[in-house]
């Protein structure tokens, strides 16, 4: 079998209509490419209450120590207006040095870079390669990621793997190959509180009691001091006010009720029962009176790979092809390396995302080159003597 590029990968999985939660031919196409080579592929579809059923990839070259990892996900978010494009989201188009599709960098490119290298290593090293080599790849990623890595770990763990290190391919360099890596990142909590008043004429504002006022009391004591100074690999935590609503449509009645979102990014100084501990703490304290306060559920806390000897090897590898040194950051927001840090050391590397989630997503055909080139010189020193 010939081993496929990068490229070759990226444009037949950008030719999958893959938005989540549809498979949409993504995971036969690695299938079709991995199995051939000699890579054990199981296909797990996971279900939920209250979620779709996602199809899931598991594959594994090798029996022995030591094991690495890549993981990923092939779903992609809607392309919105397709004629807004300037080449079609799911053609896999080449054109002005870019291949153009939605997931190109988010995270199709550096799934596709994963599974190239790994075949060319393979092909390589034939029967003499040293340890595994696994695939973990979801279907899940993009959407409530209930039936996705997370169940797919467990999946795995029950079946008696065990993996010593793990790569990640979402987009992480903010403009230029080899500019950061990811160890980590910040935990996300989303919270409602709803502020109670009694509503009326504006015009007699003393038989009416208004919600607003008092509910502004309480965002501002949310707000009014930091949450905390940061940590050693982390910024502060910070908390934003995404929406506050009354439902009113009327200019001359005063609501009976006034509602408002926030969510919080924080980092390892809180849990989600800490955080909704000190949240609660604040509004009390703001004498709000009648309220509720309600946080959705959290699968996504703050998690942190030291930095040790996988982190060098990454980071070598990525100066090694690009000429940058990496810089070791916690920024932007959750990934599923928050489920992988459970079972080994977890960094995030892959390509430039200025364009992910955006109208003509699109990836440089050089920049996915050379990261499958980074990423066969992490295989090939991971898995030397």
């Amino acid at each position: 079998m010939t081993t496929p590029s990068a490229l070759d990968v990226l444009r037949a999985l950008l030719r999958c209509p893959s938005v989540t939660p549809a498979e949409g031919g993504a995971l036969d196409v690695l299938q079709g490419w991995l199995e051939p080579a000699g890579f054990a592929v199981h296909r797990v579809v996971f279900s939920d209450a209250n979620t779709p059923d996602v199809d899931n990839l598991y594959a594994r070259i090798g029996t022995g120590a030591p094991h690495l990892v890549f993981a990923g996900h092939t779903d992609v978010v809607p392309p919105g207006d397709a004629a807004s494009w300037t080449h079609q989201p799911f053609a896999g188009e080449v054109a002005d040095g870019m291949v153009w599709g939605r997931g190109a960098c988010d995270m199709k490119g550096g799934v596709a870079a994963a599974v190239a290298a790994a075949l060319a290593h393979v092909a390589e090293r034939g029967a003499a390669m040293r340890g595994s080599i696994s695939f973990l790849i979801t279907g899940d990623e993009e959407g409530p990621a209930v039936n996705g890595t997370a169940k797919l770990l467990d999946w795995a763990r029950e079946r008696g793997e065990r993996f010593d290190a793990c790569v990640l391919g979402e987009p992480t360099n903010p403009s230029r190959m080899g500019e950061m890596i990811k160890i980590g990142r910040r935990g996300s909590l989303t919270g409602e509180i709803s502020v109670e008043g009694r509503q009326g004429h504006v015009a007699y504002p003393h038989l009416a009691d208004n919600p607003i006022p008092r509910l502004m009391r309480a965002l501002d004591a949310l707000k009014a001091e930091p949450l905390d100074a940061g940590t050693a690999h982390f910024d502060p935590s910070n908390l934003e006010v995404v929406t506050v609503d009354t439902g009113n449509p009327s200019a001359n009645v005063i609501p009976a009720e006034c509602r408002a979102r926030f969510n919080v990014r924080f980092n390892d100084t809180w849990t989600p029962a800490t955080l909704s501990d000190e949240i609660r703490r604040r509004v009390a304290a703001a004498g709000v009176g009648a309220h509720r306060l309600s946080f959705a559920p959290c699968n996504a806390l703050a998690f942190l790979t030291e930095p040790g000897a996988f982190t060098r090897a990454v980071a070598e590898a990525v100066e090694a092809e690009t000429g940058v040194a990496p810089a070791l950051s916690t920024t932007g927001g959750t990934s599923d390396a928050r489920f992988i840090v459970r079972d080994c050391p977890v960094v995030e590397f892959g390509l430039v995302g200025q364009t992910m989630h955006a109208v003509d997503e699109r990836v440089s055909v050089d920049d996915v080159a050379a990261l499958q080139r980074i990423y066969g010189r992490v295989i090939a020193g991971f898995l030397s003597p």
